[in-house]
């Protein structure tokens, strides 16, 4: 059973993001960037409580996503980073990502994740940091 009802085009926008997002994390990396965006789509707490499609998290303003309308989430995407996306929304959870609600990437100038971003750091995976937020235990995620 999937985590959250979708359609065929926000799985395509959830693999759109995570191409635009992560690419250079490799497929692992991408993958828990869509798990944020699904766990957004679940979470029961503010600011996500009313976020409840992926279409929903990816256009939300502000709080949204850099990668969301750029030339990257625009331009062509395959089938294996579709498919990627599909599994994120049926089923895929990984640490650091499992109950990450935020993530950032600090770039290559700032090298250590910071310890708070809307939340407490949980984990790091390449460039990206994964964060929960302080009500995550309200969220049900």
């Amino acid at each position: 059973m999937p985590r959250m009802k979708h359609t065929k085009r926000e799985v395509e926008m959830l693999a759109r993001l995570m191409k635009s997002e992560a690419l250079g994390e490799g497929n692992f990396g991408m993958m828990l960037v869509g798990n944020v965006v699904v766990n957004r789509a679940v979470a029961n707490c503010i600011p996500f409580k009313h976020l409840t499609s992926i279409k929903k998290v990816i256009m939300q303003t502000p709080g949204g996503f850099e990668g969301y309308n750029n030339k990257m989430y625009n331009g062509p995407i395959n089938s294996k980073i579709k498919d990627m996306a599909q599994k994120t929304v049926d089923f895929w959870r990984a640490e650091p990502a499992n109950h990450a609600l935020y993530f950032m990437n600090p770039g290559y100038r700032t090298d250590p994740c910071r310890e708070r971003f809307w939340g407490d750091l949980i984990g790091r995976y390449k460039r990206h940091c994964f964060y929960r937020a302080d009500n995550t235990s309200e969220c049900g995620i």
